[in-house]
C-alpha cells in the first residue's frame, strides 16, 4: 500500500509563520487525518489536520 503524501502550507508554532512543506499523513486514534511534516527553517515537527479519514 502507497503511503500517502501531502503538499501545502503549515503553520510552525515556533517560527510564528506559514511555511510550504511536504509531509505523510496519518491517521490518529480518534479517526482523524493529520499530515505531518519538518520546518525547512527551525527543523520542528508541523502537523495540519486535514479532517475525518
Amino acid at each position: 500500500m502507497a503511503e500517502e503524501t501531502y503538499e501545502g502550507e503549515f503553520y510552525c508554532m515556533k517560527c510564528k509563520a506559514k511555511r510550504q512543506a511536504t509531509g505523510t499523513v496519518v491517521v490518529n486514534a480518534k479517526g482523524t487525518k493529520m499530515a505531518k511534516a519538518t520546518c525547512p527553517v527551525c527543523n520542528t515537527s508541523l502537523n495540519r489536520i486535514l479532517g475525518r479519514a
